[in-house]
């Protein structure tokens, strides 16, 4: 009966999770429009902190819980789901998604900076000091800066220098607040303010009663947060992609992807190793070789470069990446649940 109970209960938490982001992402993108970001950088800074959110409240939950499994699972799985599972499906239904490698180029180069330091220290430590935490909150805030720097730069007067007609046209639907010279979009901000009660909410319930069903199933901790709880709390980038290739706005839900995957190196996983360090987890092993370091960090890696770097040539994602992609997330689950 306990059992069913965590399994509702997780179940529950995956919904409010998948309605917490909606409603934060909504109220995102419009505060977003309303200071016109690029859809690029929008994508990478505003949406990819919100659809981060629910990795960020699972791993620091379960590394103050001394769960270092779920955690490190949490967030090298996520990274793989985000771009062999939810990038990789919306290539494949709708393929040439267009991007610009100039503002591209700064969030892939971000991410395997923060990728190779994370790797370097668990491959060379095999674990994770309280240091590489905060190491890792630092390149946040510098992923961040660099990001916002970059915006201020390529904007003149408050305004982009490049038209887009759907930016413009969300921005002048966009109800007029009333009141005394307020500019704040007031009707943006409660949805902020919801959907970050319902993903807290969800991320609890998640990550108590993923551990519970772990446990009953036998499946070790980390294979749990590589595989389920990175599906769940993926959930909202997997809405951004969804919706931003079906209107068209490749440049958005591609940068939330790339985004989120910086964010899921650089403040998930620092945020955990700097509330509770952890040893690499070792649960499963590959010719005596721990298979962190020979499956989860080389595919992580691997499905990034597959994702990003012909977009940087090519300045548009193609079909067969999500083909090939799909191929690698399949084999990896099947791994995890049968080895």
């Amino acid at each position: 009966m306990d059992n069913v109970i965590a399994v509702l209960l997780f179940m529950l938490g995956l919904a409010l999770l998948i309605a917490g982001g909606k409603l934060f992402i909504s109220g995102a993108h419009q505060i977003a429009l309303h200071y016109r970001l690029s859809e690029f950088l929008m994508g990478a800074t505003v949406l990819s902190i919100c659809t981060t959110l629910p990795e960020v409240m699972v791993s620091s939950r379960a590394a103050a819980g001394g769960n270092a499994g779920l955690s490190y699972g949490n967030a090298i799985g996520s990274i793989i789901c985000n771009a062999a599972l939810i990038a990789a499906l919306t290539i494949v239904l709708r393929p040439a998604a267009k991007v610009k490698p100039e503002t591209f180029s700064r969030g892939t180069a971000f991410f395997f900076i923060a990728a190779f330091f994370y790797s370097a220290v668990a491959w060379t430590a095999g674990a994770f000091d309280r240091w590489a935490g905060i190491l890792l909150l630092i390149l946040f805030v510098a992923f961040e800066v660099v990001l916002a720097l970059y915006m201020k730069k390529h904007h003149e007067g408050g305004r982009e220098k490049r038209a887009d007609k759907k930016v413009e046209a969300n921005v002048q639907a966009e109800p007029k607040i009333k009141g005394k010279k307020s500019k704040i979009p007031w009707r943006s901000v409660c949805l902020l303010i919801m959907g970050a009660a319902a993903i807290a909410v969800g991320a609890r319930l998640l990550v108590n009663n993923g551990t519970i069903i772990a446990k009953a199933l036998g499946v070790p901790d980390s294979v749990i947060g590589l595989t389920m709880v990175a599906l769940g709390t993926s959930l909202p980038e997997l809405i951004t992609a969804i919706e931003g290739r079906r209107q068209g706005l490749d440049e958005l839900w591609l940068g939330n992807i790339v985004g989120a995957n910086v964010l899921n190196l650089v403040l998930v996983s620092g945020m955990a190793i700097t509330i509770s360090p952890f040893a690499v987890p070792a649960e499963k092993t590959i010719g005596g070789i721990n298979s962190s370091f020979v499956i989860d960090m080389p595919l992580m890696l691997l499905v990034m470069a597959i994702l990003c770097l012909p977009a940087l040539f090519r300045s548009k994602v193609m079909r067969w990446q999500g083909v090939l992609l799909l191929c690698l997330y399949v084999a990896f689950t099947v791994y995890q649940f049968i080895s």
